[in-house]
């Protein structure tokens, strides 16, 4: 196929295929599932989390300090008491996730020693597909290397609640195994680097294994161990409205098989209007950093801030990444939680002057922004602001960033795939109107 035949057939789909946006308004159509406000269309139920950011008086949003629960427990809740016994929390909020409960000391001995069984993949499975066939994009790896687990299943399409709580336990605990082994094979295959697969190790739990099998090394330490976990926590649910999320119940809504429904998921979470925001915080703060000579000075932030929402520098875009959320106004609980932890392992690794522009341009961005947008939103820092910090720190390359917002996520798919088959019901289908003009059927001879 040439390419004057694809530029001519590109312009031709482009012409028949848009619409007046005032059809949009005519016919109230919630795009994006958004309703004018904003808020989102009501498409569900839940009871695995909620996320309250706002609420609402009559026809008004207004702005209320962000909160997040998982099955009824505040996160800030859960971080606090994770914290006060100094252990790590991921495998427990998995349970919690999906089982809708708190583990006892046994339920939860018994659940991590299952995940850490898991964790091992076959020998032939990392030979035949992480390693046949590498990819320079560790989502699209892991997307194939999910579906290929269909494969090594022997009853793949039963989808009672036994088999499939089974299937979704053994893809949490092979998750962080894929994506340490593919992120390896990549750096061999396209960077030159010394292929290294190591086996995960009984005595550590998921966040310590995952720096243990990534890292040529081997080594970590304990706060850094402590923050990845706590980024798994943070990360690991999000409400049914997220798009990855919305995708897993849509997909699940079809009684397809379980490795379909996570692959569909993944490829939600790998577009860049999903998973991708704390990459672009994180290229943002490294033009910053090019460009603003002086961090501690807050005018000089201030007026790069001006620039970048000005759309006169950065990309161009007009965007501060990292601030503003879908749902939360005032402030996000996840951002919080990890900027307190954040600032420990920046001290650790000699990087709090950066830390600090962070703080900065969180705090002096809400105002910039109304007052060159002349817009009375409410914006502040989200997660993501932080995480791409964090995760640089640790020593995590951009390219896997999105890849361990999945490691963390997968817990809450599969709790929301489990949900849409016990209370589903039916398949998830929206009304789309059609509105192309009527016309006649003409012969092909007389066509022009």
């Amino acid at each position: 196929m040439d390419d004057n035949f694809l530029k001519k057939a590109s312009e031709t789909i482009l012409q028949r295929n848009v619409i007046d946006k005032e059809l949009y308004t005519k016919f109230d159509v919630k795009r994006g599932l958004r309703n004018a406000d904003g808020s989102g269309v009501l498409a569900g139920l839940t009871q695995i989390s909620s996320v309250v950011g706002f609420k609402k008086e009559g026809d008004k949003i207004i702005p209320v300090d962000g909160e997040l629960y998982y099955r009824g427990i505040h996160i800030r809740d859960i971080v606090k008491g994770l914290q006060a016994e100094k252990r790590h929390g991921f495998s427990e909020v998995s349970y919690l996730l999906l089982f809708g409960k708190l583990p006892t000391r046994q339920e939860l001995e018994e659940f991590e020693a299952h995940l850490k069984q898991q964790m091992h993949l076959p020998k032939l499975f990392v030979e035949n597909s992480i390693l046949q066939f590498i990819s320079p994009n560790v989502m699209n790896a892991l997307q194939r290397d999910v579906l290929t687990l269909y494969t090594l299943d022997d009853n793949p399409d039963d989808i009672s609640i036994p088999n499939v709580v089974r299937q979704c336990l053994n893809i949490i605990a092979k998750f962080p195994s894929i994506i340490a082994y593919s992120y390896n094979a990549l750096l061999y295959e396209f960077g030159n680097k010394q292929l290294i697969i190591r086996a995960p190790r009984d005595d550590y739990d998921i966040a310590e294994n995952f720096l243990y099998m990534l890292r040529p090394s081997g080594e970590f330490s304990q706060l850094e161990a402590e923050l990845l976990d706590l980024a798994l926590v943070l990360h690991a649910e999000h409400g049914g409205g997220n798009n990855s999320a919305f995708t897993m119940h849509v997909v699940t809504s079809s009684h397809t098989d379980t490795y379909s429904a996570v692959a569909a998921a993944i490829g939600s979470l790998k577009g860049p209007l999903h998973g991708a925001a704390n990459s672009y915080v994180r290229d943002m703060i490294k033009d910053f950093m090019k460009n603003v000579k002086h961090w501690d000075n807050e005018k000089e932030v201030a007026d790069y801030i001006e620039k970048i929402i000005r759309k006169e520098a950065f990309d161009r875009k007009g965007l501060i990444y990292g601030m503003g959320h879908a749902v939360y106004t005032k402030s996000d609980p996840r951002a919080i939680i990890l900027k307190e932890k954040a600032r420990e392992l920046a001290e650790e690794k000699g990087r709090l002057d950066e830390f600090h522009l962070y703080d900065t341009i969180e705090r002096l961005t809400p105002e910039i922004f109304r007052r060159v947008k002349q817009s009375d939103k409410v914006i502040s820092a989200n997660v993501d602001f932080y995480s791409g910090f964090v995760y640089d720190m640790l020593g995590f390359p951009q390219e896997i960033f999105t890849a361990i917002f999945a490691m963390a996520r997968i817990v809450g798919w599969s709790a929301h795939r489990i949900e849409e088959l016990i209370n589903g019901g039916r398949i998830i289908r929206p009304a789309y109107k059609g509105v192309a003009a009527k016309q006649d059927y003409i012969p092909l001879d007389r066509r022009n």
